[in-house]
C-alpha cells in the first residue's frame, strides 16, 4: 500500500506515463531546479526597421508618400503645408485659425460648408482642415470605394474654397469664446505665459490673439492666405490605407496635378535670443495650488547632441524612475506629477521646461526642490544604472511610434516636412545606444542652466505669502498682468 509521501513523490510526469501504459508502479518526478527570478537575462530590444512609404514627386511639385495598409478598406490622406500662426502679419494674431476653420467650413464656389456636410455624411466620410504654429494640414478619411469622389471634394477645397462671411464670422465668435475664458484654468494660463517668457512676448510662437487682431481679419486677408500658401510648391501629401499603389499613383497625378505649377515655398527662420532670468508671478485667488514652471530656450533635432540631450532628458524628468518625479513626488510629496528637459524641436527651437504643481503652501519648498534636481545632474552625474534605464525607456517607448502604418507615415511625414533625411528613424536606435556617461555629463555642463530659468508661479497670493520673496536668489517678484483688453467698439450704424 502506497503511503500519501509516496504517491506525491510519483509526481506529474509519473501520472502521465501510467495514463499513457496503464502500469501501475510509481517512477521518481523530476527534479525541479530553483532559480532566482531576478537573475533572468532578458534578451537585448531588437532594432526596429519599418517599413518606409513610397516618395514620389509629381510634375508640378507636390511630394507624394504612399504607405499601402490592406488591413480595413479604409483610406486616409493628409495633406500638409507650410504656413501658420507664426507666419501671421502684424496685428491680425489668430488669421490662421480663421484660415482653417472657415476654409472647410465655408465650403467651396460650387458647394456650400452645408452640402459639403450633407455629402460626407452619406458617405461616413471626413474632411478636416486645422492650423498649427508652423503648418496647416487638410486630411481626408472615406471608405476605399469612396476615396475617389472624396478626392475631388478635397482638391476642390484645396483649388477654390470660397470662405463665406457667415462662416468667417462663426468662426470670430467662436474665438472671441476662446479669447473670454483663456483664464480659466491655471495650466493654461502657465502653458501661456511661459512660452511669452522664453520666446519673448512679441515673438511668432509666443503671440496670443486679442479681440482686436481677431475683429482685424478680413476676407481678403483669407483669400491672400490662401493665395500664399496654398499651392503644389508647397504641399506635402501622404496616404495610407487600402490601395495599389500604381492605381494610387495614377489617380494622385490626376486629381492633383490638375493644380498649377509653382515654386517650393521656403519660409524665413525664426529669430531667437536667450531667455531673461528672474522670477514671475500671475496672483489666481480662487485656486488653492500653484502652477510652477522653470523655462529657457531648448534646442533642435538638427542638433549633433540631441541623442545625448534626450537620455539626459529621460534621466531628469522621463518617468516614475526619473530624478524629477522619484525625488519630488515619491520622497518629499510635493506634486503629483513633475517632469521636464531640454526642449527638442524638429524646426525650430523649443523650450527647456521644467513643471509641477504643488500645494499654495509648499511653493517655495517646491522651487527650491526643482533647482536642486537640475544642480544634482551637474553635481552628481548619472549612473551606469540610469544610463541604461534611460536607453531602455526611450528604445521602448519608440516601438510604439510605429505600430501602425498611419503612425508610420504620419514619422515619415514629419520628417519631409521638416527636412530630415529619410534615414533618420532607422539610425534613431542605434544613436541612443551609442549615447554613453560621458555624453550625458558632456550635454548636462552644456545645456543645463539652472541661472538661466524665468521662473513662473500661478497661484493664490493669499495663501503663497512671502514664500516668493524669500527666494532672494531669483531676484524680486514681478507680477504679470493677464487681464484680457476690451474688444473694439463696435461700429456705430450710419444716421439716416
Amino acid at each position: 500500500m502506497k503511503t500519501a509521501n509516496s504517491s506525491i513523490k510519483t509526481g506529474l510526469a509519473g501520472l502521465v506515463l501510467l495514463g499513457m501504459t496503464g502500469g501501475t508502479q510509481a517512477i521518481a518526478a523530476p527534479v525541479v531546479v530553483k532559480s532566482d527570478w531576478r537573475q533572468i537575462k532578458p534578451p537585448p530590444l531588437r532594432v526596429v526597421r519599418p517599413q518606409q512609404p513610397t516618395r514620389l514627386v509629381l510634375e508640378n511639385g507636390i511630394v507624394l508618400l504612399l504607405q499601402p495598409d490592406k488591413e480595413l478598406p479604409l483610406l486616409s490622406l493628409t495633406v500638409m503645408m507650410r504656413g501658420g500662426s507664426r507666419d501671421e502679419p502684424e496685428g491680425k494674431t489668430g488669421l490662421a485659425d480663421i484660415f482653417a476653420e472657415s476654409w472647410r467650413s465655408g465650403g467651396t464656389r460650387s458647394k456650400t460648408g452645408d452640402q459639403i456636410d450633407d455629402f460626407l455624411a452619406l458617405r461616413a466620410a471626413t474632411v478636416e482642415t486645422g492650423s498649427e504654429p508652423t503648418k496647416m494640414t487638410l486630411s481626408v478619411h472615406c471608405l476605399k470605394n469612396d476615396f475617389a469622389d472624396v478626392l475631388g471634394l478635397a482638391v476642390e477645397l484645396l483649388r477654390e474654397p470660397e470662405f463665406r462671411q457667415d462662416k468667417i464670422d462663426l468662426a470670430k465668435r467662436q474665438m472671441f469664446t476662446a479669447i473670454s475664458r483663456r483664464n480659466d484654468e491655471s495650466s493654461e494660463i502657465a502653458n501661456r505665459e511661459s512660452a511669452k517668457l522664453a520666446y519673448g512676448k512679441d515673438h511668432p510662437l509666443a503671440r496670443q490673439e486679442e479681440y482686436a487682431t481677431v475683429a482685424a481679419v478680413t476676407r481678403d486677408d483669407l483669400q491672400m492666405w490662401h493665395r500664399r500658401f496654398i499651392h503644389s510648391g508647397n504641399m506635402i501629401v501622404g496616404v495610407s490605407g487600402d490601395f495599389d499603389p500604381a492605381e494610387m499613383t495614377t489617380l494622385l497625378r490626376q486629381k492633383l496635378g490638375s493644380l498649377p505649377q509653382s515654386q517650393k515655398l521656403v519660409t524665413p527662420e525664426l529669430g531667437f535670443v536667450p531667455t531673461r532670468p528672474g522670477l514671475f508671478f500671475v496672483p489666481k485667488k480662487e485656486v488653492n495650488q500653484s502652477s510652477i514652471h522653470l523655462v529657457q530656450l531648448g534646442t533642435t533635432r538638427k542638433n549633433p547632441d540631441h541623442y545625448a540631450i534626450e537620455v539626459m532628458n529621460e534621466i531628469l524628468g522621463g518617468g516614475f524612475w526619473a530624478r524629477l518625479f522619484s525625488n519630488i513626488r515619491t520622497k518629499q510629496g510635493l506634486a503629483y506629477n513633475v517632469g521636464g528637459g531640454v526642449g527638442l524641436g524638429y524646426e525650430h527651437q523649443t523650450l527647456y521646461k521644467v513643471a509641477m504643481s504643488t500645494k499654495s503652501q509648499t511653493t517655495g519648498k517646491a522651487i527650491t526642490a526643482l533647482y536642486e534636481q537640475v544642480q544634482g545632474m551637474l553635481m552628481n552625474p548619472p549612473t551606469p544604472d540610469e544610463l541604461q534605464k534611460a536607453k531602455d525607456a526611450i528604445l521602448n517607448s519608440f516601438v510604439f511610434r510605429f505600430d501602425s502604418k498611419a503612425k508610420i507615415l504620419g514619422d515619415r511625414m514629419r520628417l519631409e516636412f521638416s527636412g530630415y533625411p529619410a534615414d533618420y528613424t532607422e539610425k534613431y536606435a542605434e544613436q541612443i545606444q551609442k549615447v554613453t556617461l560621458d555624453d550625458v555629463k558632456r550635454v548636462a555642463q552644456k545645456y543645463l542652466n539652472p541661472g538661466g530659468f524665468a521662473v513662473l508661479v500661478v497661484g493664490n497670493p493669499d495663501e503663497i505669502g512671502d514664500q516668493l520673496t524669500q527666494l532672494k536668489h531669483l531676484g524680486p517678484v514681478q507680477t504679470i498682468d493677464i487681464a484680457i483688453p476690451p474688444p473694439p467698439p463696435k461700429p456705430q450704424a450710419a444716421q439716416k
